[in-house]
């Protein structure tokens, strides 16, 4: 069970999970053959950054915005959707021709959400957006 599952809270439902963009793949890739041709010497930085992609879960629920990483240590960044101020879009201009690029959600208070190497972040905003917001129960 990912962690974006194990962590949703009473009435909480997950609205969408972000991929990363096919070019992680090529770095990964380009990581495991630079193993190859070094003999094995970069073959520790490949399976490092291969099991940080693999334990990175970045996604919208109907209450927040989720971003966790880490291999053995976790870390997450977490903001509700109701103390959003604003999405930035960070794009290069390889970023704007392949489809790719950063997502920053600022708010109220807590620090930004950072989530980078999204495909199509546009819509990633856009789903940001359009997560329905479900006010918390009151204690």
């Amino acid at each position: 069970m990912s962690y974006i599952e194990e962590s949703l809270s009473k009435g909480e439902q997950i609205y969408r999970l972000f991929p990363h963009h096919w070019m992680v793949k090529v770095a990964i890739v380009i990581h495991f053959t630079l193993g190859v041709v070094t003999l094995g010497i970069w073959l520790i930085p490949a399976i490092v950054i291969w099991l940080g992609w693999r334990n990175t879960e970045q996604g919208v629920t109907n209450k927040r915005v989720i971003y966790k990483h880490g291999i053995i240590a976790r870390k997450t960044d977490e903001m509700r959707l109701s103390s959003i101020e604003s999405i930035i879009i960070k794009q290069s201009i390889i970023g704007r021709i392949l489809g790719y690029g950063t997502v920053v959600v600022t708010g109220r208070g807590a620090g930004d959400v950072v989530v980078r190497w999204m495909n199509d972040p546009m819509s990633v905003k856009r789903d940001i957006e359009s997560a329905d917001y479900v006010e918390p129960e009151a204690a």
